[in-house]
């Protein structure tokens, strides 16, 4: 009898899977589940420092549940979707308070948690519970996508609802751990987006795209929209003892509740910034001194970064920011400890860079 999807693909795995990465020692619901977010949407390679630090910083959930916002942010600072920050804490915080500090071994109840979906859900149950569930992260997807010839984005209702069915009927009785994390190395090592090694595939032989010389058709690409271009001024207010001024991004939105620098209206030239700063924070600023420009790709905008140094003229009152929880004066390398957004971090540790405008 030919041996079934499932074991082929463990027979691979014991030869050629991934088993030290450090979220497989001590498989633990809270380690497996700070895995699986940090994955989401990110490379291996990069995620491996920040969760070292992660669990340095946070070992358990109780220490993430109880830290300040500011220092789960800044340890999260650089990995992008910060939103996954904000509700691995407020996860961390439910976990406490519903559930007595214990993960729940329980799929409805995992899913009613901020950030976890029911791919999620179901890793966190097999591979730190050892329960039966079915796994449908980006990689698994495009894997079974190929396999069955599924056509269409994998982000479409019908054709998810397709691989789902795939997945549940491939996902076995036994070895769930293994299985679990070959599936998702299938897709990492071998059966990548570009360039797939298909002659090395322990699936190669059932696959319908390989077997029809149409691997590059599946999974369809993400239909393309033509992004939106915004701009912004963002200023770098600098006072006579060498700190910055930063605020505090409103708590949903793009880099939701992080450290930023502020921002003025594109509108404004640059002979007017000092004025614009005045009405809006409330003290005298020297002459506005661009620096050169640059452009930042989010998931559904480019967004043009102009920033512009201003000096705060020695004595100058700062009572509006004083008594503002938004605002807050800092020296640059205390910034920099905090969380930031990536191009922000980039211009509070660069040289500036004149501009003629």
């Amino acid at each position: 009898m030919p041996e079934s999807f499932a074991e082929r693909l463990l027979h691979w795995y014991d030869c050629h899977g991934r088993k030290n990465l450090p979220w497989h020692h001590n498989r633990s619901p809270y380690r497996v589940w700070l895995s699986e977010i940090m994955l989401q949407q990110t490379q291996v390679a990069t995620v491996i420092p920040y969760y070292q630090a992660f669990m340095a910083r946070f070992p358990e959930v109780r220490a993430l549940a109880e830290a300040p916002i500011d220092d789960v942010l800044g340890h999260w600072s650089g990995l992008g979707y910060y939103a996954r920050a904000r509700n691995l804490q407020k996860a961390a915080q439910t976990i406490v308070q519903d559930h007595q500090g214990e993960f729940p071994a329980d799929q409805e109840q995992l899913e009613a948690l901020p950030g976890i979906g029911r791919s999620t859900a179901a890793a966190i149950l097999a591979q730190a519970f050892g329960q039966r569930a079915t796994i449908l992260d980006g990689n698994v997807k495009r894997v079974l996508a190929r396999h069955h010839a599924v056509p269409g984005w994998t982000g479409q209702t019908r054709v998810q609802s397709q691989l789902w069915m795939h997945a549940e009927t491939h996902t076995p009785d036994h070895r769930i751990r293994d299985y679990t994390q070959a599936i998702m190395d299938l897709g990492a090592i071998v059966c990548t987006r570009s360039r797939p090694d298909c002659e090395h595939c322990p699936l190669a032989t059932t696959c319908l795209a390989y077997q029809r010389g149409e691997t590059k058709l599946y999974p369809a690409p993400k239909p393309k929209k033509v992004k939106p271009e915004k701009t912004t001024w963002v200023v770098i207010l600098e006072d006579s003892e060498g700190r910055v001024l930063l605020e505090r991004r409103p708590p949903s939105g793009i880099w939701g509740g992080l450290w930023s620098l502020p921002e003025l209206d594109a509108a404004y030239n640059a002979e007017e910034l000092s004025d614009a700063c005045e009405r809006s924070f409330g003290f005298d600023c020297g002459d506005a001194q661009p620096d050169a420009g640059f452009r930042h790709t989010f998931s559904h905008y480019h967004l043009h970064i102009q920033p512009a140094r201003l000096a705060v003229a020695s004595g100058a009152t700062r009572s509006t920011i004083a008594d503002r929880d938004d605002h807050r004066w800092v020296y640059r390398d205390d910034a920099l400890a905090l969380g930031l957004p990536a191009p922000i971090r980039i211009l509070l540790s660069s040289p500036a860079q004149p501009v003629l405008l």
